[in-house]
């Protein structure tokens, strides 16, 4: 009976025994990739260079042609299995001249210029620009509930993120229709131009671009955001007396641009077929550097195949970095991806998205398709004790738009989530520089999205 129980405590003991050795050897490995990223990695001068060297790399211009080349030979020269470039036809936006925005002949302030951006996509006014009586809105409804109202006007929406929401991707999601929409809204009502408030918390004189959508329902109008500080003053203005604005931009879209999504990876050596994918997107608006948006995702994604490398380290899966064209102002670069891999029958296990900047780490949000996504979730969390130490969390949520088309391939969606509270007030624009990221959080950030991607490939997601 004494042999009996001995062994019945032996066969409970020893799996927590490998359990907790194995957990110890994660430990210390993961220790071991923060420190090697934290003192010898090259993001920060790789994004360096995209900033400083190349600038703003709209998609269809010679800035991002550049860095698809750039990027594709730093990828070559880390020892990867493959490098190659995925062609891609994207859209070619250009701003123009410097937009001007101007009160007229306020009876209070007399004429004033505003602050102001053309929204990506935007058609212009013609090289007279056009004058009209604005109309203050906030909502995409109320601009409906106007209706008529709005012939020959220019719409202002006057939509602030909500300062009341601790995470400021939500507020931004909130605010963002307006932005997107509002142009077309107007447009339906005979509208002859658009106004937007810029998408950020901060009261300041820096005017925020980013894209606006013209559906098929509705005349192309010109469509500009001023910076909030002049929202504020246009709307109190309004309050006081009728209005006239003028506009004048020459933005237009040109004809379609061959381009290319920069791709490298580390081939598995048990799962080749289970890839486990790492990205940002390559182009960026063209009045900043985009440093944060979204160099700093780019960089992340190569300095994780970087350190897998340098560790010495074998993964059973196939480790892929994507760096992504045209996210901004169309999409084209993840959606050639996901027809790509969906037509060659790929299986992405886990895909991982940094596509909200450089700040200090503070986790993962977390999506799946509605069949696996509990029970892959839950194997996620397990290793929760191993990346708490790093102030790293899980949490369900968005991914990350390039990799959004995944989900049907029914793996687990990742995005990478840094401290939110700073960035809208880099966010499309023109102090979106190196010069606001800090390198020690970018590293870090590199070394979350590594400490994962371990994991990942150690135990894999499936759910047995």
């Amino acid at each position: 009976m004494r042999y009996t129980l001995l062994g019945l405590l032996l066969a409970l003991f020893c799996p927590l025994a490998r359990a907790q050795e194995a957990q110890t050897e994660d430990a210390f490995f993961i220790r071991k990739l923060y420190d090697q990223t934290l003192t010898n990695s090259s993001c920060s001068d790789w994004l360096q260079y995209l900033t400083r060297r190349i600038g703003g790399r709209l998609s269809g211009t010679p800035q991002a042609a550049a860095a698809v080349e750039y990027t594709y030979q730093m990828l070559d020269t880390l020892g990867l299995d493959t490098v190659w470039l995925q062609p891609v036809m994207v859209p070619h936006w250009e701003r123009g001249e410097p937009e001007q925005v101007r009160i007229v002949n306020s009876l209070k302030m007399g004429s004033i210029d505003l602050n102001a951006l053309s929204l990506g996509n935007s058609i212009g006014t013609g090289p007279r620009g056009l004058t009209a009586p604005v109309v203050e809105v906030r909502t995409l409804e109320e601009a409906d509930s106007l209706g008529e109202q709005l012939r020959g006007k220019i719409v202002f929406f006057n939509t602030p993120m909500d300062p009341t929401e601790l995470n400021t991707f939500n507020a931004y999601g909130k605010a963002a229709g307006a932005r997107v929409y509002g142009a077309s809204r107007a447009s339906k009502y005979g509208a002859v131009g658009a106004l937007v408030r810029s998408l950020t918390t901060r009261l300041d004189d820096i005017p925020h671009t980013g894209s606006t959508v013209y559906t098929e329902d509705a005349l192309p109008i010109p469509a500009l955001a001023i910076s909030t500080l002049d929202a504020e003053l246009l709307s109190q203005l309004l309050k006081e007396e009728p209005v006239r604005v003028y506009l004048r931009n020459t933005s237009r879209m040109l004809g379609e641009k061959l381009s290319y999504n920069v791709i490298g990876e580390i081939r598995g050596s048990v799962h080749p077929e289970e890839i486990i994918l790492v990205g940002g997107h390559l182009d960026s608006w063209d009045v900043g550097t985009g440093a944060h948006d979204d160099g700093a995702g780019c960089v992340h994604a190569m300095e994780v195949l970087r350190q897998i490398k340098l560790a010495g380290y074998r993964p059973k899966r196939t480790i892929r970095c994507v760096l992504f064209m045209n996210e901004e102002n169309g999409l084209r670069g993840g959606r050639a991806y996901w027809e790509w891999s969906d037509a060659g029958q790929e299986y992405h296990t886990a895909a991982i998205e940094s596509d909200r900047g450089g700040f200090t780490p503070r986790g993962f949000t977390v999506d799946g398709h509605d069949e696996v996504f509990n029970a892959k979730f839950k194997k996620a969390i397990e290793w929760l004790p191993l990346l708490e130490p790093y102030g790293l969390s899980f949490r369900k949520g968005g991914s990350g738009a390039d990799i959004s088309g995944l989900k049907s391939q029914k793996g687990l969606l990742f995005g990478f989530e840094p401290d939110s509270q700073r960035y809208f007030d880099y966010h499309h624009t023109p102090i979106d520089g190196p010069d606001v990221v800090n390198r020690r959080e970018l590293e870090l950030g590199a070394a979350a999205m590594l400490s994962l991607v371990y994991l990942i490939d150690k135990y894999g997601l499936e759910v047995e």
